[in-house]
């Protein structure tokens, strides 16, 4: 197979405006004319445009280079080396106005010679990221110079065959992108029905305003009728979070005993699934079981939202990971998914930030703060197992699309260096990939 340099007169690296007008923190906004990628939106999975900061027009004006346009791909170079989006026709409609922050670079090609998604299909590989990992430079704060990029190579393949690739590997991506985009709905539909029960105590509000039902005549029965004169449910009770959840529950684990492993890194900013654990001799560390929530406790994890809920191990089995993440599990009668959901709630966020301590550049969560989280919940069981049993569905997909697109990631991956090389004709992968969607 043969190779040629990634950057050459068809595909060019475009940098960021790094001038006097780079934007300052009083410019960012929460809404406005361009986008402003941060690191949160450029992921090792492409765009994630979930949180956003964007800059006026105004501002956008002052700017010089570093628009990206339709059928560009972004580099990120500084810090988190490596990841990528592809500013696809469909998201270039959806936000026209895009600009890359100091730590990406814009890779654009001449679709007249590359196709731009084979590239960014390539950019997404391990042809790829091997050799970005030899050049990497840079312990504390790691680069990837635009010098250094220009070493990178690509396979020197046909116009045609690079379509064809892209046509292959691109639907595969197309269907995790689905399954992704279904996870967040049903996850967003989950914090929904608990904010609605749980913290704005929504059913006994509608009763009180004589609203029609909105929910299954024998749940609706379980709210109470009016809010006490504290403002909560009649009946419902105030209580610390430590009396329904165990923060870093004990578990066992031999010494050097091979155990999967999650460090910081594989916890999502968006969404409960982790990336696959690695199995590592048990050291020391969090230890955690399936059903378990993971809480990022340190800046700046804890702001991003870092957040997961275990769900890879075997039946009995024990993980382990970092110590900079607390493990909460519910006792008794609370099930997990009331316990992730309320590690994602925006109350409890801000109360865990409010009570960090610890020096400004490495603060953290102690875990009896979070066992003195004061909230309002429902007495007996009932309430408890109507929200399992309308919350668990949900997860349950989740955790079901989430390793279908693990082992569509996979398959992908095999295919991508056996296509270039031609070890497997485009028919034949075409094939495995239909069988496989």
């Amino acid at each position: 197979m043969m190779h040629k340099p990634l950057i050459s007169s068809d595909l060019i690296v475009i940098d960021g405006d790094r001038g006097k007008n780079y934007p300052k923190q009083e410019d960012f906004l929460t809404s406005g004319h361009c986008i402003f990628l941060n690191t949160t939106n450029v992921t090792k999975n492409g765009f994630d445009f979930s949180e956003c900061i964007f800059i006026s027009e105004e501002k956008n004006n002052t700017l010089g280079k570093g628009i990206v346009k339709a059928n560009d791909i972004v580099l990120t170079t500084r810090g988190t080396v490596g990841n990528s989006g592809f500013y696809s026709e469909i998201i270039s409609k959806n936000f026209p106005a895009c600009r890359i922050n100091s730590g990406m670079v814009i890779l654009r090609c001449n679709s007249e010679k590359l196709n731009p998604y084979f590239v960014y299909i390539f950019i997404k590989s391990d042809l790829f990221l091997s050799q970005v990992d030899a050049l990497r430079s840079g312990s504390a704060q790691p680069q990837l110079p635009i010098r250094d990029i220009k070493q990178i190579t690509i396979p020197d393949l046909t116009l045609q065959k690079q379509h064809g690739i892209a046509s292959i590997l691109g639907s595969i991506d197309d269907k995790i992108d689905l399954n992704h985009r279904t996870n967040e709905t049903l996850e967003a539909m989950a914090r929904t029905l608990f904010r609605d029960w749980f913290v704005d105590f929504g059913p006994t509000r509608a009763k009180m305003a004589g609203q029609t039902p909105y929910l299954a005549p024998e749940v609706w029965e379980l709210f109470p009728d009016r809010l006490d004169d504290e403002g909560k449910p009649e009946g419902w009770r105030n209580t610390v979070l430590e009396t329904l959840v165990t923060v870093n529950p004990p578990e066992r684990l031999q010494k050097n005993a091979d155990a999967p492993y999650l460090s910081m890194s594989e916890l999502p900013v968006v969404g409960c699934l982790a990336s696959e654990p690695v199995r590592r001799p048990f050291s020391s560390g969090s230890k955690f079981r399936n059903g378990d929530t993971l809480f990022a406790r340190i800046t700046p994890c804890l702001e991003n939202g870092k957040t997961a809920l275990v769900h890879h191990l075997e039946e009995g089995e024990v993980g382990w990971g970092s110590t900079e993440f607390l493990v909460l599990r519910g006792k008794n009668h609370v099930p997990f998914p009331w316990v992730y959901l309320l590690a994602r709630d925006d109350l409890f966020r801000t109360y865990a930030i409010q009570g960090m301590s610890g020096t400004s550049g490495r603060q953290r969560v102690p875990s009896e703060i979070l066992e003195k989280y004061e909230i309002v919940v429902p007495e007996g069981n009932a309430l408890w197992k109507a929200f399992e049993r309308q919350t668990l569905p949900m997860f349950e997909k989740i955790f079901e699309s989430g390793a279908q697109g693990a082992d569509l990631a996979q398959l992908r991956d095999l295919l991508l260096p056996k296509l270039m090389s031609g070890e497997i004709r485009i028919r034949d992968a075409e094939k495995t990939v239909a069988d496989a969607l």
